[in-house]
């Protein structure tokens, strides 16, 4: 008589205990799997948010550099708070530091491609800064992201349009030159 807890001569188990066993592993990385990717989506931080809120009121009233310690606040609390690139680099870019503001649109880029407000700003800085080929480069791919009469490919059009910021080159009346 055959023992009926062996395995069948197929070499496939044939108890509940021996199928549980098979695929426990599986079902455990599964429920690992769908508990970490339900919270990719969260909401961001309120205290990240606030910050936000108060660095965009800062750049809207002229205070750049208060409103960049406001971002960077940000960051510091919610890495993963994206728009904050975008926030920096208009900062950035009110500063007069195209080639910082390019750095942070090109984060967003990074985390995610198809961002027009990234795409837009970034060539509305390499048009600022002279790079006209790269800044058309951006209008084309933003036209065929979202259309020649969006709001983003309307401002960098106008951006290359404009052209290169002109550079002050003269000195402070307070330096002197060696």
């Amino acid at each position: 008589m055959t023992d009926p807890d062996a395995p069948r001569a197929s070499g496939r188990p044939t108890g509940f205990k021996e199928q549980i066993m098979r695929y426990a592993p599986f079902a455990a990385a599964l429920s690992l799997f769908v508990a970490v990717s339900a919270s990719v989506g969260s909401a961001q931080d309120y205290r990240a948010v606030a910050l936000v809120g108060e660095g965009r009121a800062q750049l809207a009233g002229g205070e750049t550099q208060a409103a960049i310690d406001s971002f960077e606040a940000a960051l510091a609390i919610d890495p993963a708070y994206t728009d904050v690139y975008i926030d920096l680099a208009n900062a950035a870019r009110a500063e007069g530091l195209q080639g910082k503001a390019i750095h942070f649109y090109r984060e967003v880029l990074e985390r995610d491609p198809q961002n027009v407000a990234a795409i837009a700003g970034e060539g509305e800085a390499l048009a600022e800064r002279g790079a006209l080929t790269a800044a058309r480069e951006n209008l084309a791919t933003l036209t065929s992201l979202c259309g020649a009469t969006c709001t983003e490919t309307m401002a960098l059009a106008a951006a290359i349009d404009r052209g290169p910021m002109l550079a002050t080159s003269g000195t402070d009346d307070g330096v002197t030159q060696n």
